[in-house]
């Protein structure tokens, strides 16, 4: 589109100096050189300018594509904490002494954090141990209080 644009201009250009009713001292030839030369100047300019226009857009595109990245992997790492807690509140599920409605299980960045009650001591380190053998955990910080018998 461009270029049918320079060619149409060019024709007009060549066009209006042959008919040129000044006597300024030049031939037809020169100006017909001299309107070629502008018309490679101007083609030469939007050449550059497409260019500039081309790199601007690669780099906004690979700087939106680092920020999706980074948003990614923060949704990837709530996912990641959500299914670790889920698991582990299943795992605890299958306790016959442990309760997950008693026991709170919160995990940010794979550090699972127990709060609540269990009946004993034993209860209170299976409840450690269920949290830090699920995959994903880095750390278990076990809150849990030891209930007291009535």
């Amino acid at each position: 589109m461009r270029t049918s644009n320079l060619a149409i201009a060019c024709a007009a250009l060549l066009a209006l100096a042959a008919c040129d009713s000044k006597q300024d001292g030049t031939t037809v030839g020169q100006k017909v050189d001299r309107t070629i030369a502008e018309a490679k100047t101007a083609a030469d300019e939007a050449k550059q300018n497409a260019k500039k226009g081309l790199d601007e857009a690669a780099e906004k595109t690979k700087e939106a594509s680092g920020e999706l990245s980074k948003k990614t992997d923060g949704l990837s790492k709530k996912v990641g904490d959500a299914t670790i807690t889920a698991a582990i509140k299943a795992d605890l599920a299958k306790d016959p002494e442990l309760s997950a409605l008693r026991v709170n299980v919160d995990t940010q960045d794979g550090k699972v954090s127990l709060y609540g009650a269990a009946p004993n001591e034993a209860a209170k380190q299976r409840a450690e141990t269920i949290a830090m053998n699920e995959k994903g955990v880095t750390s278990v910080d076990n809150k849990l209080a030891i209930e007291s018998k009535k």
